[in-house]
């Protein structure tokens, strides 16, 4: 049985094909959401609706493979389902559905032959060029029937240095997000997080960067040290408390074992994992961490995407990175739910949380510049004259414009879910069409008050914006319609539906936070 919002996920999914007759769309649904049960709902359905459908599934990573197919056995015994992957020892292309793993049937397409519906779990690892493993095997497929459809599923739909996978050019034209991380929080299907301030901070300032992330053996020098290592290890025993199942992010092979031997040497049971560890070894460490025999696990590159651990109530972050994905993946690691286990602390010692922000407000990598795109530009506010980005005196009138904030965020405890803001008692609100004098594109505008000696708090909507933010933003449009008890009618134009919402009831108490010289709003409550 599914839950709602995974019955939500795949009929936003019917309903997206049914709307669109080219493309390929991709589900976002964080960590622990249940994407294996999405994908076997997928299979049961598309079979037993068109009986000669054929659909490959695929993923680079075993155990993912190992949980879509047990999850698939779960919603459907007997289903007609193969399992095409050289690290499970199985080669079957007969059935239906085939459960493969790209590395080993990257090239066997003209085996494979006719596929109607490509799922690929973790898709965020796709090439946006036309190139790899993936876009290899798609094309030779397409090749077969140029009919066929891809579905990405992935709970972080960007890559480091380029952007949203739906920025051209990509496999994937469009995102879906059926639940987002605050509501499966409330409704008890993910653990909270929480954060604290850690004394040890590691320094990696001298340590350079390719293709937008740290060079890893610069990286494991600069933060792989004694004096590191101790003191992260003793600050962890101070603050873990009784908590019982501690996973360790390191940057790297030695770092991971060097880690591992301190935590031996203060008596905690520990075990390390890198990607020289060998499948029986692997499995093992594994199995004695899931049953507490190991209190302590630390690894380099390793546990991610497909590691499920549902008792761990303690991340250790000492592996800083660039990469949004990459720090979503690591703090998802700590959301399972399990019998006992009210939250997982997250001990950041890499400025991992400082540097991307909460995790249910990480802005995607920005994409590198091509040197076609638009040239940046912004607005003197006293003379209107267009200038670069980067210009600090208007060359019209002499205005100074103001140096720009940085993008940081100020964390305290138990904030890493960005869930704690500051409150307004909403006595009115305002909604106006805008446009935005740097871009010149329209959008809608709503300004919330409160008493008089309350700050005014106004959200943007970019609702005329294509692709992923006009879907986001007239998702929320819509729920806020509701809410409002506003019928708002199918294509009126920007200031109608202002004036419909004007007339509509407006929220008791907003939660928000200030981002820069904006306003976030992470909670509207209607009385």
């Amino acid at each position: 049985m599914l839950r709602d919002y995974q019955r939500r996920a795949v009929d936003q999914l019917y309903d997206w094909f049914g709307k669109h007759q080219n493309g390929n769309p991709c589900l976002v649904l964080p960590t622990g959401a249940g994407k294996s049960h999405v994908v076997a709902c997928l299979c049961k359905e598309a079979l037993q609706e068109w009986p000669e459908t054929r659909i490959l599934m695929l993923s680079h990573v075993k155990e993912i493979l190992e949980q879509n197919a047990e999850k698939l056995r779960q919603h459907w015994p007997g289903a007609p389902m193969g399992i095409y992957s050289a690290s499970m020892g199985r080669k079957q292309l007969e059935e239906p559905i085939t459960f493969a793993g790209i590395q080993s049937i990257r090239s066997k397409a003209q085996k494979v032959g006719h596929v109607d519906l490509v799922i690929i779990d973790e898709c965020h690892l796709v090439s946006h060029a036309d190139e790899g493993g993936y876009r290899t095997l798609i094309n030779d497929l397409l090749a077969i029937n140029p009919a066929m459809r891809v579905v990405g599923l992935t709970a972080t739909p960007y890559r480091l240095g380029h952007g949203l996978i739906t920025d051209a050019p990509a496999l994937f034209c469009d995102l879906i997000e059926p639940v987002s991380i605050e509501e499966l929080v409330f409704k008890g299907h993910l653990s909270p997080l929480r954060s604290k301030v850690t004394k040890t901070r590691l320094d990696v300032s001298g340590v350079h960067k390719r293709g937008g992330e740290y060079i890893e053996s610069e990286l494991q020098a600069a933060v792989d040290t004694d004096l590191n290592n101790m003191q992260a290890v003793r600050e962890v025993l101070a603050l873990a408390g009784d908590r019982r199942s501690w996973l360790f992010f390191c940057a790297g092979v030695k770092h991971a074992q060097h880690v591992a031997e301190v935590l031996a040497e203060y008596g905690i049971a520990a075990g390390c994992i890198t990607g020289a560890t060998g499948k029986t070894e692997r499995a093992d460490l594994i199995r004695r961490f899931r049953s507490g025999e190991i209190r302590a696990l630390t690894n380099a590159n390793v546990l991610t995407t497909g590691f499920d651990a549902p008792g761990i109530d303690l991340i250790v972050m000492l592996r800083p990175t660039m990469s949004p994905s990459l720090y979503v993946q690591m703090a998802g690691r700590g959301m399972r739910v399990a019998d006992g286990k009210q939250d997982c602390l997250v001990l950041d010692f890499a400025g991992v949380v400082q540097a991307h922000g909460p995790i249910t407000a990480v802005q995607p990598p920005k994409r590198k510049d091509s040197g076609t795109g638009e040239t940046p530009m912004k607005v003197c506010e006293n003379c209107d004259e267009l200038v670069h980005i980067s210009v600090m005196v208007c060359p019209a009138c002499g205005q100074e414009f103001p140096a720009p904030e940085p993008k940081t965020y100020t964390l305290h405890d138990d904030d890493i879910m960005g869930l704690d803001g500051d409150t307004l008692t909403v006595t009115s609100w305002a909604w106006r069409a805008h446009t935005s004098r740097a871009s010149g594109k329209e959008m809608l505008a709503v300004t919330y008050y409160g008493a008089l000696s309350d700050t005014p708090v106004t959200e943007y909507l970019t609702v005329l914006h294509d692709g992923y933010a006009g879907d986001k933003a007239l998702r929320l449009l819509a729920t806020i319609a509701g809410k409002a008890g506003v019928q708002l009618e199918p294509g009126a134009g920007l200031d109608d539906t202002a004036n419909a919402l004007n007339n509509g009831q407006c929220p008791s108490e907003l939660e928000y936070r200030r981002d820069g010289k904006f306003y976030r709003v992470l909670k509207r409550t209607w009385a």
